[in-house]
């Protein structure tokens, strides 16, 4: 609201200092600072009301060293990260930009549907939670919407690169280039780097690019759902999600920022999107909260996030991913939660074959998802998340070098 405000006193009073508010490096630096200060400060008020309603964690015997000390912690920590993206956000971002709208729908969704499961297993003493069809009901309704919303919504438009061309009178003039509707993603590694969900279709007849929607919207739905999960199978111990997820977001701020500018865009040979630099001031917000949590959330963590954190995060940074065209990224960019995902999934796969084909269940892992089978092998949770978080830096870096590696 502050951005509209002082939008406002610059255009009808000219006050000195009001024009900050119309650069966007001031309004991120704003975001992020009081997204980390409420974080911070309020976080600890958070806690102690956890502490007092006696909203704490219940844990599970895996046989983990140290598991059971963790046992009264408070949970739903998850609500430090929301509030301190969206006061933030309202307050320096433009709330009519669609893609800002997208985001805080996706906040406020996925926040609804991991507080549900929280609450289930807090107060109903139920430890599964909210059933899982009914979070994949959730996250495919999110999906369903965001899909629909970047593929009809005329505001979500990818511009054409400006070109020159020479006159009948062998004079150079520049064409610029009109702002398209288009379902196109950037290919990472490859020169031409462009990929076009309506050709996926369009081979089939004629016309049929009109429906490219068809693809398009199972795929953005695909891929919340399973970025969502991935981050939710993360939270598994100290730090590990908040901090892996943290460097996720600011490389997607990254890729936003040059998405967004015109010179940047154009230099890197990427899509420019109009309107969508605004999003650097939610992922600043969101940075600075997921910072600001891992402050109480470090070993030994003094509040957990729990699913109304967890797939929050994932939800978000898939949407992020999806709005500035880097998709195709996420194994790479998302990939210690894509190695959570797939310690799971072969674990449980390999269990069930061989079961059924000697009669009795082997492993592959010691325990999955991935971080457990390192504190089965009597790692320290520190030195766990530690060397995750210099995995995602890794990752973090390819994904960026992607930009001029083709």
């Amino acid at each position: 609201m502050l951005y509209y405000l002082f939008e406002y006193l610059e255009n009808q009073y000219q006050l000195p200092g009001a024009g900050l508010f119309q650069f966007l490096t001031f309004r991120a630096a704003m975001s992020v600072l009081l997204s980390l200060l409420i974080a911070m400060v309020y976080g600890k008020r958070i806690i102690l009301f956890l502490q007092k309603k006696q909203i704490g964690e219940s844990i599970r015997d895996l046989g983990l060293e140290g598991q059971q000390q963790k046992a009264g912690t408070p949970t739903m920590g998850g609500v430090i990260i929301i509030m301190s993206t969206l006061l933030p956000v309202l307050l320096f971002a433009d709330v009519k930009n669609i893609y800002v709208i997208l985001l805080v729908v996706t906040t406020l969704w996925m926040g609804l549907i991991g507080f549900i499961d929280d609450y289930i297993k807090i107060f109903k003493k139920d430890k599964k939670g909210l059933k899982g069809r009914f979070k994949v009901i959730g996250q495919i309704v999110l999906g369903l919407v965001v899909g629909a919303t970047l593929y009809f919504h005329p505001a979500v438009t990818i511009k054409e690169k400006d070109t020159t061309r020479i006159t009948e009178n062998f004079k150079v003039e520049r064409v610029y280039g009109e702002e398209t509707k288009a379902v196109r993603t950037n290919v990472p590694f490859f020169k031409n780097n462009e990929l076009d969900y309506a050709e996926w279709i369009s081979w089939a007849g004629e016309g049929l690019e009109d429906y490219a929607w068809l693809i398009f919207i199972p795929v953005v739905i695909f891929i919340i759902t399973a970025v969502s999960n991935g981050a939710n199978l993360t939270d598994g111990i100290d730090g590990l999600a908040a901090g892996s997820s943290a460097i996720i977001v600011l490389t997607l701020g990254i890729f936003a920022w040059v998405s967004g500018n015109i010179e940047f865009s154009d230099y890197l040979d990427i899509f420019y999107l109009p309107r969508v630099g605004e999003l650097v001031v939610f992922i600043a917000a969101f940075v600075g909260a997921l910072v600001g949590f891992l402050w109480y959330n470090a070993y030994p963590a003094q509040v957990f996030m729990g699913d109304t954190g967890s797939l929050t995060i994932g939800g978000v940074i898939a949407v992020i991913a999806i709005i500035v065209r880097k998709e195709l990224l996420i194994p790479i960019l998302c990939g210690i939660f894509f190695a959570e995902s797939l310690s799971v999934m072969m674990q449980v796969g390999y269990f069930k074959h061989t079961k059924r084909k000697y009669g009795e269940g082997k492993r592959i892992f010691l325990m999955a998802p991935l971080h457990h089978h390192y504190q089965k092998k009597l790692y320290h949770e520190s030195k766990i998340v530690t060397r995750f978080w210099i995995v995602g830096i890794l990752l973090a870096i390819i994904s960026i070098v992607t930009l001029k590696i083709r």
